[in-house]
């Protein structure tokens, strides 16, 4: 019986000891790790222009008004396709009632339709935003960067990023004594590449009203980052 309970407490610390093994590598893993962050930025000009254009107006009968908005649609598209360099999207098109005071009877209809151009070739879409206000009206105009200019950048900032990472790791190793350090993860992240974002479309509308001419436009520059966040370990002698 005695026996039995000796080898009985045996099997029981036995068992304890295996289940704290994964516990014991987990330290040991985690020991002289070190959570690091690096930032480099440049700044990133803004080479796409894109400008939203749009007919709207009104008329008691909806099949006369939608006939209207097709035929000046149809013209300023087929103005913007003689135009090299410039991509034609249509944008929305709504219809809706328009009612009495009383707000029981329909009394006419409103339709509304856009059209939006972009460009990297400013002064071409400029002189033909400039022809298209004759019949169409400017929603804004906003400024982007281009796809492949951030994918240029990107690729450019991310070398940064690995080099920066790099050297701020060596500073932290040297400052603790260790003779090497290995790179546990690291993880990359970008900011600051903006959405479109609208420039004073009404002014822009005024101007060229009467002589379309081509307007000047400075689309500026975008600072943009990217992080290196990761975890190192650091060797010690």
């Amino acid at each position: 019986m005695s026996r039995f309970t000796r080898s009985a407490v045996v099997l029981t610390l036995s068992a304890s000891a295996l289940a704290s093994l994964p516990a014991l590598a987990a330290d040991a893993l985690n020991y002289n790790q070190i959570s690091l962050r690096a930032e480099v930025s440049q700044e990133v000009a803004r080479d796409k222009m894109i400008v939203t254009l749009y007919t709207e107006s009104q008329n008691p009968d909806p099949a006369k008004l939608a006939a209207e908005i097709t035929t000046t649609m149809n013209k300023a598209l087929g103005q913007a396709r003689e135009v090299q360099g410039v991509t034609l999207r249509q944008g929305s098109r709504n219809s809706y009632p328009i009612y009495d005071n009383k707000n029981q009877k329909i009394t006419g209809w409103r339709e509304r339709a856009e059209l939006r151009l972009e460009s990297a070739d400013f002064p071409a879409l400029s002189k033909l935003t400039g022809e298209l206000l004759n019949t169409l009206k400017m929603e804004n105009m906003d400024f982007a960067i281009a796809d492949t200019t951030r994918k240029t950048s990107e690729d450019a900032l991310l070398k940064d990023a690995v080099a920066a990472f790099k050297a701020r790791a060596q500073l932290a190793t040297d400052a603790l004594g260790g003779k090497g350090y290995k790179i546990v993860n690291l993880n990359f992240n970008t900011n600051g590449y903006p959405q479109p974002y609208a420039r004073g479309g009404m002014m822009m509308k005024a101007a060229m009203m009467d002589s379309a001419p081509t307007p000047e436009v400075e689309a500026g520059t975008s600072q943009v980052s990217m992080s290196a966040d990761g975890v190192i370990e650091v060797q010690m002698p």
